[in-house]
């Protein structure tokens, strides 16, 4: 049985999700200790880490023992993948986006049966992908290695109260294919969406208008949009870097007495570096990448615009697994060229 540190690196749900996955796709069975370590006040599994157990757990026929809200110790003993129609509530504002990473590889490599899966919880919350973030960055970059996954939101979720829902169609595959992803990009332009639920239009316009003069003083063409969404009440702003083989998409999410502006030069503050660096990759999906390339055909290489904690702490965890040599050349907070050897190849 692999034992797994879960303290390590950035001590949080990532490494968790990646065991999960690593574990049913290797058929490895893993204890894990210290799980969340680094997450105060509240380490252990909380709400969504416990449905990402449950849920790996369920596909996977798998024997697990410590699966409780707060536990630090898990033992999981995968057991045979079987695709088919699921449905993981959360219950809370967790993080839908999080789940999917933890089964969607295990049900494209592991079955031979297409998979629906079905999650509730938080669609735009802080910390966690969106899921415009999977519609658009990473359902795109997983295409490139030839996953086929289908995204819809039947309605959005927001803390605190959650109860948004997504949907993933999840084909099989039985290869998939290496990447090399290393030519700059030129940003001419950017897509600019606000979007509010159950508040003000207007206030749609005000954050689409600062993205897009922050964007224009960037050099960039961008006409925003305004969208309303069902539930909240919140609201979200939302821009995508369309050039390049994977676009890169920022959400600033507005929350209780914070101004639209703010909310606005926040997101775009975040997205600035990887604009200017030029990078055919963004920092939130390069983490992402690495698991399918682990089990790639061949070797990738990919340049990123910034080398990230949970990038480098999710090439510690798959090389635990004996899968793949994963070489990150760059420190972190810089940008960074990263090379994925998948063992055989």
């Amino acid at each position: 049985m692999l034992v797994i540190d879960g303290s390590q690196g950035e001590g949080g749900g990532q490494i968790l999700r990646t065991s999960l996955a690593m574990s049913l796709l290797t058929k490895t069975p893993i204890q894990i200790h210290k799980i969340r370590a680094n997450r105060t006040p509240k380490p252990g599994l909380q709400a969504q880490h416990l449905t990402c157990v449950r849920a790996a757990a369920e596909i996977g026929n798998a024997r697990v023992d410590g699966d409780r809200l707060g536990s630090s110790h898990l033992s999981f003993i995968p057991g045979e993948i079987v695709g088919g129609t699921y449905r993981f509530p959360i219950r809370t504002a967790g993080a839908t986006s999080l789940v999917l990473h933890t089964v969607y590889l295990p049900l494209a490599l592991g079955t031979k049966a297409a998979s629906r899966v079905v999650i509730e919880g938080g669609t735009h919350v802080i910390n966690a992908p969106s899921y415009h973030f999977l519609e658009r960055t990473w359902a795109k970059a997983m295409s490139l290695t030839g996953l086929s996954i289908t995204l819809q939101m039947h309605r959005p979720g927001f803390y605190p109260r959650g109860g948004g829902e997504i949907e993933a169609e999840i084909r099989p595959v039985e290869r998939l294919s290496p990447i090399n992803l290393t030519e700059p990009v030129k940003h001419t332009c950017a897509e600019v969406v606000g979007a509010v639920a159950g508040l003000d239009p207007d206030i749609g316009k005000r954050l689409g208008r600062k993205a897009a003069v922050l964007l224009r003083d960037l050099g960039l063409e961008a006409e925003p949009t305004v969208e309303e969404w069902s539930g909240g009440p919140s609201c979200v702003m939302m821009a995508t870097l369309t050039n390049g083989p994977i676009p890169a998409l920022v959400c600033g999410l507005g929350s209780r007495g914070k101004p639209a502006d703010a909310v606005s030069t926040e997101a775009i503050d975040e997205l600035k570096p990887h604009l200017l660096s030029q990078a055919p990759v963004d920092p939130h999906t390069a983490d992402q990448l690495l698991l399918p390339l682990a089990f790639a055909d061949g070797e990738s290489v990919f340049r990123v615009s910034e080398v990230t904690q949970h990038l480098l702490t999710n090439a510690i965890v798959i090389h635990l697994f004996n899968k793949a040599t994963i070489e990150i050349d760059g420190e972190e907070g810089s940008p960074g060229v990263v090379r994925v050897r998948p063992y055989g190849v």
